[in-house]
């Protein structure tokens, strides 16, 4: 008996203690959240993460805007006065009737109204037979005209040792010619009729030539047309002007349109022609 009392001793206070903490644990658990803490919400949302970085915040910002903002609207700032020149000059007036160019009546070819439009092929015509003023010293009296077929050049003398020069293309081998003559008559925009011989020459060779074509861009005659005393020559335009330098004509000297038809205005009918 006295052997066995240790253990009813140690099992006697376990169930004390067990029984005690039995009962007193739920009273301790509703004692201790019986009342729930305040929430307590900080008037600035930025506060508690400006405290965890060690600064205090300022002033507690607002958290929604008091008032929209204004619209921001385009207001366009006044530009200079320009003066009338300037207006003129990024306005020009409209030409007025009496300015305007006259309708060409129906069958009047015109070279200011009808410019050829023909395929000019660029760098053929080299820069010397273009037209230009140049030294000449002659014994022939200003307004004369001379032309050299070996050079291919058509000179229009001037007073104090000047001619104008015009590049020009001459008669092919077989058809060159020289002499002196008259400019016994002037024609704008010629009719061409090839001489029977010529048209017979070029059916030879396989080329039908018209009996007669009016003047227009496509005519051999070009712009213009001064006749040379009573024979077949003429000096005139061409609906080919690459062709100026060249010795291909059948005798006449033919010029660039723009070329003929500035000469043409610059000499009159009784004009002194010398071919060498």
């Amino acid at each position: 008996m006295k052997k066995n009392m240790p253990c009813a001793k140690l099992l006697g206070f376990l169930a004390l203690g067990l029984a005690t903490t039995v009962s007193f644990t739920p009273a301790n658990a509703q004692d201790r959240y019986r009342e729930r803490p305040p929430v307590v919400v900080s008037p600035d949302l930025t506060a508690p993460w400006l405290m965890q970085l060690g600064a205090a915040p300022s002033q507690a910002a607002p958290r929604y805007r008091t008032a929209a903002p204004q619209p921001q609207y385009y207001q366009p700032q006044a530009q200079p006065r320009r003066s009338q020149q300037a207006r003129q000059y990024l306005f020009p007036p409209a030409p007025s009737r009496a300015a305007r160019p006259a309708r060409p009546q129906q069958g009047a070819q015109q070279v200011a109204m009808r410019r050829p439009n023909l395929p000019v092929i660029q760098g053929k015509i080299e820069p010397q037979f273009l037209p230009q003023t140049v030294s000449y010293e002659t014994q022939y009296p200003a307004g004369t005209i001379v032309i050299d077929t070996n050079n291919r050049f058509l000179y229009l003398v001037q007073a104090g040792g000047q001619a104008m020069r015009y590049g020009v293309g001459v008669g092919k081998p077989g058809f060159e010619w020289a002499g002196e003559h008259k400019v016994t008559r002037k024609a704008e925009w010629p009719t061409w009729i090839p001489p029977q011989e010529m048209i017979t020459r070029e059916a030879a060779k396989g080329h039908y030539l018209p009996a007669r074509m009016d003047g227009g861009p496509e005519n051999p005659l070009g712009a213009r047309a001064m006749y040379l005393g009573s024979t077949l020559y003429r000096i005139h335009g061409t609906n080919a002007p690459w062709t100026i330098g060249s010795a291909v004509s059948s005798g006449c000297i033919r010029m660039r349109n723009e070329d003929v038809t500035d000469l043409y205005e610059r000499v009159n009918v009784g004009t002194r022609v010398i071919v060498i």
